[in-house]
């Protein structure tokens, strides 16, 4: 089984700033994703500036982020833990593991990025997200 773990943390609309902030600071490769960009987005005009995924890769380390529109937004409850596992069957696993006796956030789906991805807490108040991963370009 592979695992790779990234944190990633949520801002309150100053996403961008903030990783390119950390960038300067810690180099890397940026890349940003706004709301708008996403496929089939239907996004509110005042959200579409919003940022929906950022990767700041740090050679064979990343940290990840986005930007939470929602009202009761408060930093500071805002860091996950990303968990990346190899297939689909040990995502579930992962997942219905750490959400026992927790709380799912959003209950573990295929997305645009990925077969499979959730987010939940889990009995100790660590939130987490579970993804799949994907292969590289030419991979197999």
């Amino acid at each position: 089984m592979t695992v790779e773990i990234h944190p990633y943390l949520n801002f309150g609309g100053n996403c961008r700033e903030a990783m390119t902030r950390y960038q300067q600071i810690l180099g890397g490769r940026l890349d940003i994703m706004s709301m708008a960009d996403m496929p089939g987005a239907d996004v509110p005009a005042e959200q579409a500036h919003l940022v929906m995924h950022a990767t700041l890769a740090l050679g064979s380390y990343s940290i990840m982020a986005s930007d939470d529109p929602s009202p009761d937004f408060e930093q500071g409850r805002s860091t996950y833990i990303n968990v990346t596992v190899d297939s689909v069957d040990e995502a579930a696993r992962v997942f219905a593991e750490l959400a026992d006796g927790g709380a799912v956030e959003m209950a573990l789906t295929e997305t645009f990025w990925t077969p499979r991805f959730g987010m939940c807490a889990d009995r100790f108040g660590v939130r987490w997200m579970v993804n799949v991963a994907v292969p590289a370009l030419g991979e197999d």
